[in-house]
């Protein structure tokens, strides 16, 4: 029911904000992923927006999203949208390519009045300006890859394009395991991309189709090589979610902050989280929670 006071309706378990005006501006961003990945659109919108309230999910039980059917992923995405509602957010980032690739349409429909982003979406706005030639090459999970969403995305923003998309599942594995640099990882980048990268003209783009995947960013760039530009969904996420935001900002006055949940293993993410993006500091507080 909804009433002046609270104006929301209660669901069974969890909460729907009837009216967009309903959500307030000093409400935290939801955002969630597989894992650690996600962590990547964290950092960007803290750059971006450092007086915002973050509240991050990592769906570490579940993961990884991108090698499970759409079927799983979208349930899967849907509790994770559902249990950052409930806490209460004025806007919720899909920061996991799979789950923006085959679960954003259900999560929308799921909360209507809720403004929703994926990584998918801003990544492709992105990669149709940066690239020259149109030739276009994204790495990315084999979930992504098998849902052909940024190809679509792609072509609706640029028609002229050709898009191929890659799978590296390893690249997630070697980020999680906080390898993201050196022989092992310029091995497997080869292994993936060497195919493509190496004949004259193929690409003058490479989306990281995948939130973990700017954390091997070094490697891939070398492999790639000068005349091909990278581009981030992170970056391009926070940019999007900035507008998005325009009016609804955190209050000037706000110290901003950051929740960080897991589905398992807290001390583990949080460890790990720790070594790969050192400046949330030390001894990170994570939440351990059911979905």
């Amino acid at each position: 029911m909804i009433n002046a006071e609270n104006p929301m309706l209660l669901g069974a378990s969890h909460t729907v904000f009837a009216v967009t005006d309903a959500i307030q501006s000093s409400y935290p961003v939801g955002i969630f992923d597989s894992g650690v990945g996600g962590l990547t659109v964290v950092a960007a919108i803290r750059r971006a927006m450092p007086r915002e309230k973050l509240l991050y999910l990592a769906d570490v039980a579940r993961q990884p999203y991108g090698t499970k059917s759409p079927r799983t992923v979208t349930r899967y995405a849907v509790q994770a949208a559902e249990f950052l509602v409930a806490r209460g957010i004025k806007a919720l980032v899909v920061a996991c390519n799979t789950a923006s690739a085959v679960a954003l349409e259900a999560i929308t429909a799921r909360f209507p009045h809720l403004p929703v982003l994926g990584v998918v979406e801003a990544g492709a706005a992105a990669a149709a300006l940066a690239s020259v030639s149109g030739r276009i090459i994204v790495a990315a999970t084999e979930g992504t890859c098998r849902s052909q969403a940024y190809e679509r995305a792609i072509m609706r923003r640029r028609g002229d394009a050709s898009v191929t998309c890659v799978a590296c599942p390893l690249f997630v594995t070697l980020a999680e395991e906080g390898l993201t640099d050196g022989a092992i990882v310029e091995s497997v980048a080869r292994h993936y991309l060497d195919p493509l990268f190496s004949r004259a003209n193929e690409g003058d783009c490479l989306v990281l189709g995948c939130t973990h995947f700017p954390l091997l960013a070094p490697a891939l760039g070398r492999l790639a090589g000068p005349g091909v530009r990278l581009v981030d969904c992170a970056e391009a996420t926070a940019i999007l979610l900035a507008e998005t935001l325009s009016g609804r900002e955190a209050l000037p006055d706000s110290q901003g902050g950051l929740t960080l949940i897991s589905t398992d293993a807290p001390e583990r993410f949080a460890r790990i989280a720790g070594r790969l993006f050192p400046a949330l500091g030390r001894d990170l507080a994570v939440e351990l929670a059911d979905l």
